[in-house]
């Protein structure tokens, strides 16, 4: 264990070198930098697994997701999550640092019979968020986060979609698939970083669009045509990016109607942050936060059209937010 501890205690080489490759870890290390997956190190529940607090020996802290082995999440997922992680280096994806996958038996109740049986143990490690997911900071416009902060998040958020629609592969995109404010994640900065590639489709030039049959996803953020036709396109997540932006900007949980009309009051909102804005003295530019907000509840609004043609693309969204 001490050469494998003295390797890993410096992935200060995974984070800074663009070129480094994420570590492959042995299962014993990882338990025992997460005291042995124990509930106080629990920080919370991903796609799949559970994510825990790993204290390497340097006080360096990494994010150690277990994934549990189902009918759901086999080699081939897992593969699935490994490859697309590899590919991704951004300010606003989570960094991947590191797997592990091992097998190992283990006695289990088979029937009424005890029997040793072959599990895999599939883990990833990602770089730690201190202030955790975007869904704990989304309060209603007159608490949480002032706009400013708020409208840094959507404009980091488009940074990192971008990246993944149109410039993390040569000749393609990776559609993400279960993007929603749990996958949203905030470093000590406030900086927003996609996580959760879980679910993600990568696609060539020759091929931007597919139909599956096997749909997972959180209901409220995938599109209609994901939801009821298993169709994914880039458009898929441009629709849960809408999402993301209206409750960001509204601070409230929002599930649209199928003809994308939704149950909020829109004017209400807009006058909520006026007055806000009003209040606080060190708001300066009243007229461009306001602009700002309607602004990104016109974009939210159009990601949220029915018709995936009619949504804009990443790119137009930044375009209309750098107006």
């Amino acid at each position: 264990m001490e050469g494998e501890s003295s390797r890993h205690d410096n992935l200060e080489v995974v984070f800074q070198d663009q070129s480094a490759k994420p570590c492959d870890f042995r299962l014993e290390y990882l338990m025992n930098i997460t005291d042995n997956f124990s509930d106080k190190r629990k920080l919370g529940r991903g796609g799949f697994g559970v994510v825990y607090k790993g204290t390497l020996p340097n006080g360096a802290i990494i994010a150690v997701k277990n994934l549990v082995s189902t009918a759901e999440v086999q080699d081939e997922e897992f593969k699935n999550e490994v490859d697309n992680l590899m590919r991704v280096r951004h300010q606003n994806i989570v960094q991947f640092v590191g797997y592990c996958y091992e097998t190992r038996k283990t006695y289990i109740d088979y029937n009424g019979n005890y029997v040793f049986a072959e599990t895999p143990q599939m883990l990833l490690c990602f770089e730690y968020m201190p202030k955790g997911s975007l869904d704990r900071h989304i309060k209603e416009e007159s608490r949480g986060l002032d706009w400013e902060k708020r409208y840094e998040i959507i404009k980091g958020i488009c940074c990192g979609l971008k990246y993944l629609h149109e410039e993390c592969l040569i000749n393609g995109s990776i559609v993400h698939l279960d993007l929603k404010p749990e996958n949203i994640l905030l470093d000590v900065n406030m900086v927003p970083k996609i996580a959760d590639f879980g679910l993600s489709r990568l696609f060539n030039d020759q091929k931007t669009r597919t139909c599956t049959t096997h749909r997972l996803g959180t209901i409220g953020y995938m599109a209609p045509e994901y939801l009821y036709q298993g169709i994914i396109t880039n458009k898929a997540d441009i629709y849960s990016f809408g999402v993301i932006i209206i409750e960001v900007v509204s601070g409230r949980k929002i599930i649209p109607y199928a003809t994308g009309n939704f149950c909020i009051d829109f004017e209400l909102v807009l006058k909520n942050w006026r007055n806000r804005l009003e209040a606080s003295p060190s708001c300066t530019s009243l007229e461009i936060y306001c602009k700002q907000i309607k602004d990104c509840v016109e974009i939210g609004k159009s990601c949220l059209n029915v018709d995936p043609g009619e949504r804009p693309s990443i790119r137009e969204i930044i375009e209309m937010l750098d107006k």
